[in-house]
């Protein structure tokens, strides 16, 4: 079986189907190979609560000010040409998806949540996707497709890339078992990032990765990130991922993940390791502190320490909160009316557990967090929802097990404003373009910087469709 197409597309999440949708006006000829079978394949895009943000803020705030948005979230680490074309082009991707027939809807008073894909999940714990937003979303973008002549292969797996010249010039599947090849004259990877590659994982976020609970769909196992770098494909940092912390009994409870996250109960009180210790500035959210868990020399040890206030606070006012939702899901929370009965139920050494709480709780008193060892942030961190900064101090006390939550990585294939995957001179590579988390470069360099990934998806993958089809139509 060999195909000519104009327009190739590895991976049929969010930003594939976005990508198709958008060349598939222009009049070309697409073709996405998803590697899932079913009509509903499980993905990361379908999986997703469904908001469309920019680090917490409205994407239809003015470019100048979601670019400052983006350079406050990531410390300047943000490429410039990414950053500048994501922010431009966040508020008009929602305008083509209306166009294409797809709902939304606001869902509270936050700026990030005025753009809900509809209908949107129950608060609930646990996972619900079926029928929800993003579902709903890609079912209809897949319907549209076909309608213009475009086609979906499920059951399709890319297995390399074709060059010819010096440019790619297709793509080398894997389909019912027999080798397929799928040439064009533009191929875009969007295939998601290698959070559910062990071998990978290892590499670069965690020595023990198969300690990690995969959040998501877990079928990202970065096979366009290998095809890229085998023609030459530079890469960003490949070391940090999007996750939130979770009750480790995720790893046989299928009631307590991807919801409720942990993270409030951890940011607003503290997190120790096996020796009763801090070891993170928890005050940088819950993302950064998951992939501080990921890098423990045992990423099952961590646990969330806090007391009465923050378990009827923060821990009671998140969106999905874990008081009452992770109780009733079957979680482990433990209680005590003393920190010494409290190490006892997690197993850490007594006086380490009350020497860590009392310094903490000191430092608080006397606003000196930031002399803490390591240090602790009390301010808002940009880029995360905010969750206040509390002492440990009113029993009883409480303590969750918890477990760090990978549903996608944030390094990946570099591209350039136009989703143009680059060499490692910063030269193109003609042909070949890349979005979504298969991507690096937006979110920064050596952090964790979360900005949204839908909407990172979905911007590139119209990017990258708008610039293929310009280059066809020369």
């Amino acid at each position: 079986m060999n195909t000519e197409y104009d327009v190739v597309i590895i991976g049929g999440g969010i930003a594939g189907l976005t990508a198709a949708g958008r060349v598939s006006q222009a009049g070309l000829r697409v073709a996405v190979l998803e590697r899932g079978t079913d009509e509903q394949y499980a993905c990361n895009s379908r999986y997703s609560g469904g908001i469309l943000h920019i680090a917490f803020h409205n994407i239809r705030e003015s470019v100048p000010e979601l670019i400052e948005v983006i350079n406050n979230a990531t410390r300047g680490k943000a490429d410039p040409a990414l950053a500048k074309a994501f922010a431009g082009s966040a508020a008009r991707v929602v305008d083509w998806l209306r166009d294409e027939g797809v709902a939304f809807m606001n869902v509270g008073d936050m700026p990030y949540q005025q753009w809900v894909l509809a209908p949107r999940r129950p608060l609930t714990p646990g996972l619900d996707w079926k029928g929800r937003g993003a579902d709903v979303a890609m079912q209809l973008l897949e319907k549209n497709i076909k309608q213009r002549g475009g086609e979906v292969f499920r059951g399709t797996a890319a297995s390399g890339l074709i060059a010819e010249n010096g440019c790619v010039a297709g793509v080398a599947a894997v389909r019912d078992g027999a080798a397929v090849l799928f040439k064009a004259r533009a191929v875009l990877i969007a295939d998601g990032g290698y959070q559910s590659d062990l071998e990978f994982l290892r590499e670069n976020i965690s020595a023990q990765a198969e300690k990690l609970m995969q959040r998501g769909a877990a079928n990202g196992f970065g096979d366009g990130l290998r095809m890229a770098r085998a023609i030459g494909a530079a890469t960003s940092e490949l070391t940090d991922f999007y996750g939130h912390l979770l009750s480790r009994d995720a790893f046989h409870n299928d009631k307590v993940w991807p919801y409720p996250q942990c993270d409030e109960l951890g940011v607003a009180g503290i997190v120790v390791n096996a020796n009763g210790e801090r070891f993170v500035d928890e005050g940088k959210g819950g993302v950064f502190v998951a992939n501080a868990i990921a890098r423990l020399d045992d990423p099952l040890t961590a646990c969330a320490v806090f007391d009465e206030k923050v378990w009827q606070g923060p821990g009671k006012n998140a969106r999905i909160p874990a008081n009452p939702l992770l109780v009733e899901a079957g979680g482990t929370v433990h209680s005590a009316p003393t920190l010494a009965a409290l190490a006892k139920l997690i197993g850490v050494p007594a006086d380490k557990l009350e020497k860590t709480v009392s310094e903490y709780n000191r430092a608080y008193a006397a606003d000196t967090l930031d002399k803490l060892k390591p240090t602790r942030s009390n301010k808002p961190i940009p880029g995360n929802a905010p969750i206040p900064t509390m002492p440990v101090s009113t029993p009883p006390y409480y303590a969750v097990p918890l477990c760090a939550g990978i549903t996608m990585t944030m390094g990946g294939i570099a591209i350039d404003a136009h989703a143009r995957v680059l060499r490692e001179s910063g030269e193109i590579i003609p042909g070949l373009y890349a979005a979504g988390s298969s991507t690096g470069g937006l979110e920064g360099r050596g952090g964790a910087h979360y900005l949204g990934g839908l909407i990172k998806a979905a911007v590139f993958g119209l990017i990258a469709a708008e610039h293929m089809a310009g280059a066809a139509q020369k």
